[in-house]
């Protein structure tokens, strides 16, 4: 089985995979989203593993392989080290130098967060299949169309991908949660309110002043940067968005039609699978004794 692990800054999310063969395609068995803390050690990250893994009566001793994508830095030594001695695997970490199948044509390749590299590895694969199309492409245009990836974190990034299958770059901005903490902290007496789709537009209370203001204000920023986007790599493209609130701001959108909350698992999957496999266990993994 392959454990793939997506560590953003605020959430990690997990899932478990049953690999392909030759008479059944890969399978997702279970996924979890748990926060991510900045200073675990070792051995607190495998009793994580262990619990989640009991939770769902599964075995961790059946894992041949760890796929890892992270944007914290001062975790990864912690992750490579707990995956090495509770699971006997040695992890691949999405970076630089990882075969993910995506040519990156931006000015710094290794800028670009792993992250991003996921989603947009995984959302090529998905539009190859015809049937995942909401529209259908124009007779004349058969090929693959140009995808645009927004993901919906701690920050909102939005990722362009060519029809060729070529990272192209894309934008980041705040993300919704930022901005409503941002005007929480700076407005003392504005509530601390719960996000979600208002019921009109025209608010007559504070409550849903707020929402409306964060909810369509932010459907606005979206909105309008995809729409330069799409005008910018034509109006075939397709988009898909992934991420906690993703499908709240998909049903306001006019751009998102599809959403896939486990995209990035899906991406750290296919890279996996490009990638040596399984990967071998330590002969001997021994315990730790820090």
């Amino acid at each position: 089985m392959l454990l793939a692990i997506d560590v953003g800054n605020t959430n990690t999310v997990l899932g478990l995979y049953r690999l392909a063969t030759p008479r059944a395609p890969a399978t997702l068995l279970a996924d979890w989203r748990i926060t991510t803390h900045r200073n675990p050690t070792i051995d607190e990250l495998g009793i994580l593993f262990r619990n989640l893994f009991a939770l769902r009566s599964m075995d961790m001793a059946q894992i041949t392989g760890i796929v890892i994508s992270s944007v914290v830095p001062p975790l990864d030594s912690t992750l490579r080290r707990a995956a090495e001695i509770y699971c006997g695997v040695k992890p691949l970490f999405v970076e630089p130098g990882t075969r993910t199948g995506l040519p990156i044509l931006t000015d710094n390749p290794a800028e670009v967060g792993a992250d991003r590299i996921v989603n947009c590895v995984a959302a090529y694969e998905f539009f190859k299949d015809p049937a995942n199309f909401k529209d259908p492409l124009p007779e004349k245009n058969s090929a693959h169309p140009p995808v645009i990836v927004v993901d919906f974190g701690t920050a909102t990034t939005f990722d362009c991908i060519s029809a060729k299958g070529e990272f192209l770059g894309g934008a980041i901005a705040p993300g919704l949660g930022i901005s409503a903490d941002a005007l929480f902290t700076r407005a003392a007496r504005l509530p601390r309110i719960d996000i979600r789709r208002p019921a009109k537009v025209i608010g007559t209370g504070t409550v849903d002043n707020l929402q409306i203001g964060l909810y369509y204000g932010y459907i606005g920023l979206v909105d309008g940067i995809l729409e330069r986007m799409i005008a910018e790599l034509g109006t075939d493209t397709r988009t898909i968005a992934t991420g906690g609130l993703a499908r709240l701001i998909a049903t306001g959108s006019k751009f998102i039609r599809q959403v896939d909350e486990r995209l990035t698992l899906t991406g750290l999957r296919l890279i996996y699978e490009r990638n040596q496999t399984p990967h071998a266990r330590p002969r001997n993994p021994k315990p730790h004794r820090d």
